[in-house]
């Protein structure tokens, strides 16, 4: 009876997605909550896998020529008000402080939203001359936004992310880092979190404040809500302007630098869960698993039995191993390895070491093998390759059964009515039509895709000549 107590506390995801969702993160012990309202605490085995993203994640920054650095959390209010579209856009979630102590301060400051202003003080600064740029700067950092609802991982008042902050000489300079950093993390997190995503532009209704464009990276949960995962906006000379951020060109003038900035967060954790993780609980793919295999001793007090675990460890040093030889029956420890998403699970008993072979069973597919101890490091470096590719497959091949097209307002409502999902449909480019959509089906327009597919000739909700295809979808 104990060792089915684990999984019976998870609230099956065809009984109620949300709740399924807040259990898995709370068994898995990935989050706690906190007295802090809408804030969280990131437990360490929800911290570890931030801790990998980040680490992969940078390493492709670098890659693409991004430096590291780390501006202030304190923005003061007469630099927020600076760019209008921007502050107006981050006016209802910003928290201010008022006081240094028991004095209060002569001008307010805001918690960081977001950094652009900060980064656009410091640019005006650094920047003189065609010598100085590009800047192509980053930060890890957590920012504040105080939202009305708040869900772990997916909307908190903090959360940790990076945020790139770049300035260029040029608009096709800018442009062409907006969409190479936008293709980071679509490689990203396709490689690294087997998460398939939908890359386009968004509306102008959806663009981030003060930018003059915005693009996405789109992914499809489970339970066929779409989820933004990431972002990249060229802002054009606009902040520059606001700012004062002039350069001497190579033609001796001045001119204004053009700016984008890009960023993903903590956030991904949420839409890994609800992409991979099923009624057992988390199911992690192995480039972002804390423990990718996880030794189970059988009959461990048994002469032998835990030596041979810990020497099973030592044979696997390349990666990251866990023995579990807790007191625990063999029942228990094996639903704590799929709750915590650990991809492969190695069984080790007297009769396995007697035959000179352990059992390994996958978390995804519960697709047992049996492998002698001197195949073991070969084997399970295959199993996890395997994992990660086929974890990817099965995501993509869920979205794309779950994206649907619709060709006239009724066939658009009808599929929001009786199903979930993506639905591709064209768009006259009013966003009147959006409003509409919005308001009648709680339906937002995720992004115009870059492979655009002409459906029909006509709007799908005003039925006008059509100027583009969308995605469109409930978001979280």
């Amino acid at each position: 009876m104990a060792d089915k107590k684990l999984v019976e506390a998870i609230t099956s995801m065809e009984e109620d997605f949300a709740q399924w969702y807040t259990d898995v993160v709370k068994k898995a012990e990935l989050i706690d909550y906190t007295s802090v309202k809408g804030c969280m605490v990131i437990r360490p085995a929800g911290y570890a896998i931030w801790e990998l993203i980040q680490k992969q994640l940078d390493d492709m920054f670098k890659e693409a020529g991004v430096q590291n650095a780390y501006l202030p959390m304190f923005i003061p209010e007469s630099l927020l008000q600076k760019e209008k579209d921007h502050v107006e856009g981050f006016a209802p979630e910003v928290a201010w402080v008022t006081h240094g102590g028991q004095q209060p301060l002569q001008e307010r400051l805001c918690v960081r939203p977001t950094s652009e202003t900060l980064f656009c003080d410091y640019y005006k600064n650094v920047v003189q001359s065609y010598r100085d740029l590009p800047q192509v700067l980053n930060q890890w950092c957590s920012v504040v936004r105080w939202e009305k609802e708040t869900r772990p991982f997916l909307r908190s008042r903090e959360f940790l992310w990076q945020e790139g902050h770049t300035a260029h000489a040029t608009a096709q300079e800018a442009q062409e880092r907006t969409l190479q950093m936008l293709g980071v993390y679509a490689e990203f997190l396709e490689k690294v979190l087997a998460m398939p995503v939908i890359k386009g532009q968004k509306t102008e209704k959806e663009r981030f404040a003060g930018a003059v464009a915005t693009y996405t990276v789109e992914a499809l949960m489970h339970d066929g809500k779409a989820l933004q995962s990431g972002t990249s906006h060229n802002f054009g000379d606009g902040f520059a302007k606001a700012f004062g951020i002039q350069f001497t060109d190579k033609d001796n003038t001045l001119k204004y630098v053009h700016q984008t900035s890009w960023g993903v967060s903590t956030r991904m954790i949420g839409g890994l869960i609800m992409v991979h993780s099923d009624n057992s609980g988390l199911v992690l793919p192995p480039r972002v698993a804390p423990v990718q295999v996880a030794i189970i001793p059988i009959q461990q007090r048994k002469e032998g039995v835990l030596e041979k675990a810990f020497l099973l460890k030592e044979m696997l040093k390349g990666f990251r191993v866990k023995v579990d030889d807790s007191d625990k029956s063999p029942g228990w420890k094996f639903s704590e390895q799929e709750m915590r998403g650990i991809p492969l699970r190695i069984e080790v008993g007297p009769k396995d070491i007697e035959a000179g072979k352990c059992v390994i069973c996958r978390r995804d597919t519960r697709e047992k093998t049996e492998v002698p101890f001197d195949k073991l490091e070969e084997t399970v470096g295959e199993l996890l390759e395997r994992m990660q590719t086929e974890m990817l497959e099965r995501a993509r091949t869920h979205r794309d059964e779950h994206t649907y097209v619709a060709k006239d307002y009724e066939e658009f409502k009808r599929i929001f009515t009786e199903k979930a999902g993506f639905v591709k449909a064209m768009w006259c480019g009013c966003q009147n039509c959006e409003d509409k959509i919005k308001e009648e089906l709680s339906v937002t327009s995720r992004c115009m895709p870059f492979e655009q597919e002409q459906l029909s000739d006509v709007c799908v909700c005003c039925g006008k000549p059509a100027k583009k295809m969308v995605y469109w979808g409930k978001a979280y």
